[in-house]
């Protein structure tokens, strides 16, 4: 398994590894001693064999030269490693370009899964060398050998699938949401849209997940604002809240817009401006082309905007309900079993379990 970093790599392929250990294979990660995976992968019982290797994409020349240096030391090491393995599975990223790198010059079959509408550096530099690339984007199969890759989506936490579709009741209800750590223009942009909510008269509900940083000075001016709903620094139950909501507005990482396709949940995204290769951009291009969102930039995003795109949705007739069906047409479920089955045909292929 390779690929870490961020939870966007790492839990994926965590999912997968679950799978691949119901199913009675032996699976082992690479990754560093710094990344998210670090402390994931032993949790979760599995081998994590570090190597030091750093980014080639988006840093300065000196990060650049370090990290050339490292990686034939890197790739050297992750050959011994990958040599008697049946297949790799890599979720891209800088930490997946040793063991990519030895998989393909010693035959080992490398399966990749490519959340993003565009491919990261690592899977377009490796690209027309993959055995299978699972993707999440119709338009992504053009980075691919023809007939190497197919729609499997991310893996997804069943509860998001579970949720039902919600008729829109008297008050709509909207979640506001910039991750685990808040997103400082989404929480600007509520901030401002407080007052022209409550100006308006508009029947409103509206959850807005904070991050830790400014919770207090939110919550304080929430309270003061008269609007119904609350500010949380963090939301445990994600799929609860998915399910409460009419709207959600968030950022357009791959993880959000899997977990919105699945709750078949309408969006307002803000792509975060500096994501590797500006994914999150094309992540919300794609969704906003299948009718299943709305889309802003980050420059743009504020109280004004906010306010005006939410009113505008809520006004149209039917809207919120087709943009759900279109978020759940996006949707794809099963995606670590197909995942498995996938490793378990190249790897038999291959002469080894």
């Amino acid at each position: 398994m390779a690929g870490g970093g961020t939870g966007g790599h790492v839990i994926p392929a965590l999912a997968v590894a679950r799978e691949l250990r119901r199913r009675g294979h032996e699976t082992m990660f690479v990754g560093t001693g710094r990344g998210l995976e670090a402390r994931l992968v032993p949790a979760e019982g599995f081998e994590l064999k570090k190597i030091e290797i750093g980014a080639l994409n988006r840093v300065g020349v000196g990060q650049k030269l370090a990290t050339l240096a490292r990686l034939p030391i890197a790739t050297s090491a992750c050959r011994r490693w990958v040599r008697g393995a049946g297949a790799v599975f890599s979720m891209g990223g800088y930490v997946a370009g040793p063991p990519v790198l030895a998989a393909i010059a010693t035959g080992v079959p490398v399966v990749v899964m490519e959340p993003n509408a565009a491919p990261g550096f690592t899977n377009r530099a490796i690209g027309r060398l993959v055995s299978r690339a699972l993707i999440s984007f119709p338009e992504t199969a053009a980075c691919f050998p023809a007939g190497r890759s197919e729609m499997t989506g991310l893996p997804v936490r069943e509860e998001f699938f579970a949720i039902a579709p919600k008729p829109r009741g008297e008050v709509l209800e909207v979640l506001v949401t910039g991750g685990s750590q808040g997103s400082r223009t989404l929480n600007r942009a509520g901030r401002e849209s407080w007052p022209l909510f409550r100006g308006s008269g508009m029947k409103v509900r509206i959850v807005h997940q904070s991050g830790p940083k400014e919770y207090e000075k939110l919550r304080e001016e929430f309270s003061a604002s008269g609007l119904e709903g609350e500010v949380t620094p963090f939301i445990a139950d994600m799929p609860r809240a998915f399910a409460s909501a009419d709207l959600v507005v968030c950022r357009s990482g791959a993880g959000t817009v899997s977990e919105l396709a699945a709750a078949g949940k309408p969006a307002i995204l803000a792509p975060f401006p500096f994501a590797a290769d500006d994914h999150q951009t094309r992540n919300a291009e794609a969704v906003e082309r299948a009718g299943a969102a709305r889309r802003t930039t980050d420059r743009e995003m504020n109280g004004e905007r906010l306010f005006r795109m939410v009113s505008d949705i809520a006004a149209e007739n039917g809207l919120l309900e087709r943009m759900g069906t279109a978020a759940r047409g996006l949707a794809r479920r099963g995606a670590a079993q197909r995942a498995a089955e996938i490793l378990e045909e190249l790897a038999g292929g291959h002469g080894s379990k």
